[in-house]
């Protein structure tokens, strides 16, 4: 099934959500070195065993979780059920190595739960690779009984997964390695999912495009467009890790957001809980003040239009940069997150039609500004000082019609073709 014969429906939810929760738990997070210590490290089964028989998840508590992602502004979480490491955060019937067995209780169970209750869409992670059964990825390289085996197990395992937990809205692959779409049979696969849960999406890590495109690290959505979600870590970490302080900043998180709604994708954004599941405190904070924010300002985030530009050319070219900050497009408004605040004076270039106001966003209200229009140039005048929001101020700029904005190389709109910006292959990226 391609993303275009998937339900209407689902599109919709997909494309408008803007912003989810990761919560990258399990057994890892007990030894807070990340989520690949198993392999970086070379622990041995026997070792992760009486790991194992220490987790106890006291502080595991998945209402919490997706209070925390309703506080922060998002609108469906995802859960590693199973990581590469084999440990299952479920109840199964294929293996003893999981959650019920050890501290008496199936977290993803309790997860599923929560996050209906809520109105959360659910979505739920699981590694296809797996370092802890027998036979591993390894010997399915080495041994065309042990591939036959290896590659049954994970259809076996995303079987039972899918058939425990039924409806939940993304099943998301992971850890594909060491196989392409062939090897992992991934059309096989994903119609074995589908034909248990019609209506589920799932992504791209098993070798084929899936529906969604799933950048990691980057903001960068798939070109051509279709539905996306770029997964981003709040520090440098998926799994704890008690070495990590390198925490993004609210207003980072809101600039990933913008570049989202710019290309109508999604943030993805990552928590991960210590060892007994307590959150830390300052993920909390973070994705609390981003939430905070969003409540004043989510209307220039969610369910915003393309606003994207090419620097070699014009084709999709509908918006362009600013030195100040980012813009986003809904209906016939421009939005700018004014990261830099200029001062009492700001200057755009570039906006190709009349403006009927500007308007200062903030907690308290909004505000009307002066301003003038001369040809595509606008001055706002007689802003503060100082930024007016301690994490992102934002402008309103309503049109007479919907804006396009375009600048160039050079000091003005040449008559002759061009490109925008780069007349060669570009490193920027665009």
């Amino acid at each position: 099934m391609t993303p275009q014969s998937s339900t209407t429906h689902m599109t919709h939810w997909f494309t408008d959500a803007r912003y989810g929760m990761f919560i990258h738990y399990g057994l890892y997070s007990l030894l807070a070195r990340g989520e690949w210590v198993m392999n970086r490290e070379r622990l041995s089964r026997r070792e992760m065993g009486e790991l194992a028989s220490t987790f106890t998840a006291e502080r595991y508590d998945a209402e919490a979780l997706c209070d925390l992602a309703l506080d922060g502004g998002m609108r469906y979480v995802t859960l590693t059920t199973m990581h590469h490491d084999g440990f299952r955060l479920y109840d199964s019937e294929l293996s003893d190595f999981h959650t019920q067995a050890y501290c008496g209780r199936d977290l993803v169970e309790e997860f599923v739960a929560a996050a209906r209750a809520r109105g959360l869409r659910v979505c739920l992670y699981h590694s296809l690779n797996n370092w802890f059964d027998q036979p591993d990825a390894c010997d399915a390289l080495e041994r065309g009984d042990a591939r036959k085996e290896f590659i049954a197990n994970t259809f076996a395992r995303l079987r039972e997964l899918v058939t425990r937990f039924n409806p939940i809205d993304v099943l998301w692959y992971d850890g594909w390695w060491p196989f392409d779409a062939e090897g992992w049979k991934a059309e096989e696969m994903n119609a074995m999912v589908r034909e248990i849960q019609p209506d589920i999406w799932v992504n791209g890590r098993n070798g084929l495009p899936g529906d969604f495109g799933t950048p990691e690290g980057h903001m960068s959505g798939p070109v051509p467009w279709r539905p996306w979600e770029a997964c981003m870590t709040l520090n440098d970490h998926w799994g704890f890790h008690r070495g990590d302080q390198n925490w993004k900043s609210p207003a980072t998180v809101v600039d990933m957001l913008a570049t989202a709604a710019q290309g109508q994708g999604n943030v993805l954004l990552n928590i991960g809980p210590r060892g007994d599941g307590s959150i830390p405190e300052r993920s909390s904070e973070i994705v609390r003040e981003v939430g905070e924010w969003l409540r004043h300002y989510g209307s220039c985030i969610y369910e915003a239009d393309r606003f994207t530009f090419g620097l070699m050319d014009r084709e999709g070219h509908q918006g362009d940069w600013s030195h100040h900050g980012l813009f986003t497009l809904k209906g016939r408004s421009l939005n700018q997150l004014v990261r830099y605040w200029p001062g009492t004076t700001l200057v755009v270039g570039g906006i190709s039609c009349e403006l009927e106001r500007v308007t200062l966003l903030g907690r308290d209200g909004e505000r009307n500004c002066v301003f003038r229009q001369e040809a595509d140039r606008i001055t706002v005048v007689g802003l503060p000082e100082y930024p007016p929001d301690s994490v992102c101020p934002v402008l309103r700029f309503d049109c007479c019609e919907v804006p396009e904005m375009y600048l160039t190389g050079g000091m003005r709109v040449p008559d002759a073709s061009h490109p925008p910006y780069d007349p060669c292959p570009s490193d920027i990226g665009g």
